[in-house]
């Protein structure tokens, strides 16, 4: 029996913070043991954001690493880049025929935009995008050409897929069959909080990310700014409530994790020490993808060819469901 097919699509937005890891890459990836797992690279929808070319061009290479560098396995499971997969911007046409504009009105990010516009007594429309706009479309292109089962999204994505699966039920129910499957959400409910710097969610809104691949010096640097409360170093401190023991946990073993909390607990401890602990683990657990991403990086034409195959497979799958679609809606195919 086939495995079902889950799909991801991967934002290239720079390097991923330890947040991204524990609560999006690694459960996804973890896919690949169940489901047919297809991953993408979706550089067109950064494009509404990222208009500098070589920015563009190296966070394209940098989520091709990061991922490779996780532990996707290219001979197990698909990545390719969206836009390498013309088949995809025709269905996003096809589909943008029935799509209701008002749809698109109440998409989260296009309304979150006007209201920010409107509260500066600015045009309600003032520097919105039409890719901003008609993103959903794109979207759902992107999932139902390669007729997925399931999408892994966050909770904040999850009126996208809804539009998705909204717009492939038109198309259904005007050509009275299932010319699409109807893709289900997997969201990650038991995905944990992943504090950053400051207490917070790590967050790059937030400023408090801890960034996967940065250097050893650099990472540490970055360690020891994390904030704590200002007790002393005599005093006994309660390890569950500090930003730093809660990073340890993610890195750490439980028989760390007793002897760690039982310093914070007896007093005559240093934040410094519990930092510098934090680093050692969080330093090993990181030192392999790190290696793995650097070699990526200075080696990019091996991202190239594992990018190219994956297009290749992708394309073929796209290509028949596309001449599928064009003989159920009546574009004739003249060879």
């Amino acid at each position: 029996m086939a495995k079902k097919v889950s799909l991801t699509g991967i934002k290239p937005t720079g390097m991923p913070h330890i947040g991204n890891y524990f609560g999006a890459i690694k459960p996804a990836l973890e896919l690949a043991e169940e489901y047919e797992s297809r991953y993408f690279i979706a550089d067109y929808h950064a494009l509404n954001a990222v208009k500098d070319k070589e920015e563009l061009k190296f966070m394209t290479y940098g989520v091709a690493a990061s991922w490779l560098a996780c532990g996707l396995d290219p001979d197990k499971s698909l990545i390719y880049k969206q836009s390498d997969i013309s088949e995809t911007f025709e269905l996003s046409t096809m589909l943008a025929a029935f799509t209701p504009k008002g749809l698109m009105n109440r998409a989260h990010a296009y309304k979150a935009k006007v209201d920010e516009n409107t509260s500066k007594n600015e045009d309600p429309d003032a520097n919105i995008n039409m890719g901003l706009f008609t993103y959903p479309v794109l979207m759902a292109a992107d999932i139902l050409l390669f007729d997925s089962d399931v999408v892994p999204i966050g909770k904040d994505q999850k009126q996208h897929l809804e539009m998705t699966a909204d717009i492939a039920e038109a198309v259904n129910k005007n050509y009275k069959k299932e010319l699409f499957k109807i893709p289900a959400a997997k969201i990650g409910e038991e995905t944990q909080y992943i504090v950053g710097m400051d207490g917070r969610k790590m967050s790059k809104s937030y400023d408090n990310t801890i960034e996967m691949f940065l250097g050893e010096k650099k990472l540490r640097k970055k360690i020891m700014k994390i904030v704590t409360n200002a007790q002393t170093i005599e005093e006994k401190k309660d390890p569950e409530s500090c930003n730093v023991f809660k990073l340890y946990k993610f890195f750490s073993s439980k028989e760390q994790q007793k002897e760690l909390a039982d310093k914070y607990r007896a007093g005559g401890m240093a934040y410094s020490y519990a930092k510098q602990e934090l680093f050692e683990v969080m330093n090993e657990f990181l030192k392999p993808m790190r290696e793995k991403y650097d070699y990526f990086m200075e080696n990019t034409n091996e991202i190239e060819k594992i990018l190219k195959a994956g297009s290749k497979k992708a394309r073929e799958i796209a290509k028949k469901k596309i001449e599928f679609l064009r003989k159920e809606i009546g574009i004739i195919n003249i060879k």
